[in-house]
């Protein structure tokens, strides 16, 4: 009367990766080469246009090879390097001074907080170069339905 019905197994589904990946229209230079091109804050695929508009805004693409630089997505990244590489430089110099010449806080905050603001000012845009550099040679940049669209051209 009862009868067990015995539960549907689904096949697995297996990723296979796409083997046919375009060649982009821009030329993808060596890892090593558009890190430094980035770091440069230039292009990383040609290494001969600004790479930013302003301080940290990059542009949507470069006018000489025509890469996408304004797709790449940085978001989180160029900050927690900066700080990673300002926080190696700092705390050394800090852990130093104090072990040698002992001085007040007051001392150690006259000189600790602007050149830890100085430092993560002059590394983030670098920083971010490098990071656009890396992503344009991995080919992680946003699909064009991710890129926000402007409300002005609507």
């Amino acid at each position: 009367m009862n009868q067990i019905v015995p539960p549907v197994i689904a096949p697995p589904i297996v990723w296979t990766p796409k083997r046919d990946v375009a060649t982009p229209a821009w030329p993808v230079p060596a890892l090593g080469v558009a890190l430094l091109r980035g770091l440069q804050c230039r292009c990383p695929a040609c290494g001969r246009t600004d790479m930013f508009r302003g301080y940290l805004r990059v542009i949507d693409a470069c006018s000489d090879c025509g890469a996408p630089l304004g797709s790449a997505r940085a978001d989180d990244a160029p900050p927690y390097f900066t700080i990673f590489a300002v926080g190696h430089i700092v705390v050394p110099l800090m852990f130093l001074v104090e072990r040698a010449y002992q001085p007040s806080m007051w001392v150690h905050a006259a000189l600790w907080l602007p050149l830890t603001t100085a430092l993560s000012l002059a590394f983030l845009r670098p920083i971010k170069g490098a990071t656009v550099g890396l992503m344009l040679k991995l080919g992680l940049m946003k699909s064009d339905d991710e890129m926000p669209q402007d409300p002005r051209n609507a």
